[in-house]
């Protein structure tokens, strides 16, 4: 991959974004690319902000992407879909999202409104970039949709040379017992 490739993930505390980020990186890494990765943890256990950067590549020095600079920006959420691909999405990258809600407080409370999809589609416009939803599949434990965003990744094609073989021995490294043999179930759905 010449050039590098940066990745913001973002979405709510309790979503799956940690297992997501450590799920892409080493399926990076098993894809032969060097990658480095940082994680914000903080807001998780209140059902805050949760952010991860990615970064691909050997010309990448520090784990953390610059505002307005990633090729792919990953949301667990429809707000912070719109938030992250304001604030991170490159010009004429994607803006992939679950379309999921867990409403902010300024929304639960009236003093702001819950974001529409044309809200995503507008976030990503406005960076010359695409958004591509993804759709929470009702049979699954909504625990398990950062698998599925991962699937869908990998079936997309987002990342240069990430593979769902890539995926499947990352997660491997990361699950076992039922939570993996459910995981490599939605990975060959797609």
């Amino acid at each position: 991959m010449s050039g590098g490739f940066d990745i913001y993930v973002a979405g709510v505390g309790g979503q799956g974004i940690g297992l997501l980020s450590e799920a892409l990186i080493r399926a990076v890494d098993y894809a032969g690319y060097v990658v480095k990765g940082c994680d914000t943890h903080g807001l998780a256990q209140r059902g805050g902000s949760v952010s991860s950067h990615i970064r691909i590549g050997a010309e990448a020095h520090s784990p953390l992407v610059s505002e307005g600079r990633a090729d792919l920006v990953v949301a667990l959420e429809r707000h912070e879909a719109v938030s992250a691909g304001r604030a991170y999405l490159r010009e004429g990258g994607t803006l992939l999202w679950l379309d999921s809600t867990w409403q902010p407080l300024a929304v639960r409370l009236g003093g702001a409104r819950s974001a529409e999809v044309a809200d995503v589609e507008e976030a990503a416009s406005l960076r010359g970039g695409r958004a591509a939803r993804v759709a929470p599949v009702a049979a699954v434990d909504p625990r398990s949709h950062n698998v599925v965003v991962l699937a869908e990744i990998c079936a997309l094609g987002l990342v240069p040379g990430l593979r769902l073989e890539h995926a499947r021995s990352a997660l491997a490294d990361l699950l076992g017992g039922a939570a993996l043999a459910s995981s490599l179930a939605l990975l060959a759905d797609r």
